[in-house]
Protein backbone atom coordinates (compact mmCIF):
# COMPACT_ATOMS: atom_id res chain seq x y z
CA UNK A 1 0.00 0.00 0.00
CA UNK A 2 1.42 3.12 -1.00
CA UNK A 3 0.70 6.53 -0.18
CA UNK A 4 0.21 9.30 -2.90
CA UNK A 5 1.42 12.57 -1.99
CA UNK A 6 2.03 15.80 -3.68
CA UNK A 7 2.74 15.35 -7.59
CA UNK A 8 2.30 11.42 -7.17
CA UNK A 9 5.39 11.41 -4.89
CA UNK A 10 5.09 8.54 -2.28
CA UNK A 11 7.02 8.24 1.09
CA UNK A 12 10.01 6.44 -0.36
CA UNK A 13 10.69 8.83 -2.74
CA UNK A 14 10.32 12.00 -0.52
CA UNK A 15 12.97 10.33 1.77
CA UNK A 16 15.40 10.05 -1.33
CA UNK A 17 15.21 13.38 -2.26
CA UNK A 18 15.67 14.59 1.65
CA UNK A 19 19.17 12.51 1.87
CA UNK A 20 19.99 13.62 -1.90
CA UNK A 21 19.70 17.55 -0.89
CA UNK A 22 21.47 16.23 3.09
CA UNK A 23 24.13 14.91 0.90
CA UNK A 24 24.61 17.94 -1.33
CA UNK A 25 24.40 20.81 0.54
CA UNK A 26 25.66 19.44 3.88
CA UNK A 27 23.99 19.33 7.62
CA UNK A 28 25.07 23.06 8.31
CA UNK A 29 23.64 24.66 5.33
CA UNK A 30 20.30 22.98 5.07
CA UNK A 31 19.10 25.54 8.35
CA UNK A 32 20.48 28.47 6.30
CA UNK A 33 18.19 27.37 3.23
CA UNK A 34 15.07 26.71 5.30
CA UNK A 35 15.64 30.00 6.86
CA UNK A 36 15.82 31.81 3.19
CA UNK A 37 12.43 29.69 1.83
CA UNK A 38 10.69 30.74 4.56
CA UNK A 39 11.77 34.24 4.21
CA UNK A 40 10.73 34.20 0.70
CA UNK A 41 7.63 32.82 1.85
CA UNK A 42 6.34 35.18 4.10
CA UNK A 43 7.27 38.40 1.59
CA UNK A 44 5.36 36.61 -1.16
CA UNK A 45 2.66 35.70 1.38
CA UNK A 46 2.73 39.45 2.01
CA UNK A 47 2.93 40.72 -1.45
CA UNK A 48 -0.29 38.77 -2.10
CA UNK A 49 -2.11 40.22 1.28
CA UNK A 50 -1.17 43.80 0.41
CA UNK A 51 -2.67 43.31 -3.41
CA UNK A 52 -5.87 41.54 -2.15
CA UNK A 53 -6.14 44.24 0.31
CA UNK A 54 -5.60 46.95 -2.72
CA UNK A 55 -8.61 44.70 -4.83
CA UNK A 56 -10.95 44.86 -1.67
CA UNK A 57 -10.33 48.48 -1.24
CA UNK A 58 -10.67 49.48 -4.81
CA UNK A 59 -14.10 47.08 -5.55
CA UNK A 60 -15.74 48.86 -1.93
CA UNK A 61 -14.69 52.80 -3.55
CA UNK A 62 -17.50 54.09 -5.32
CA UNK A 63 -17.26 55.85 -8.23
CA UNK A 64 -17.29 59.44 -8.79
CA UNK A 65 -20.17 60.70 -10.63
CA UNK A 66 -19.85 63.15 -13.37
CA UNK A 67 -20.68 66.64 -12.57
CA UNK A 68 -20.50 67.99 -16.12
Amino acid sequence: MKTVLLLGLGVPEIILILLVVLLLFGGKKIPELMRGLGRGIREFNDAKDKVSTEVRKGMEDKPEEDKS
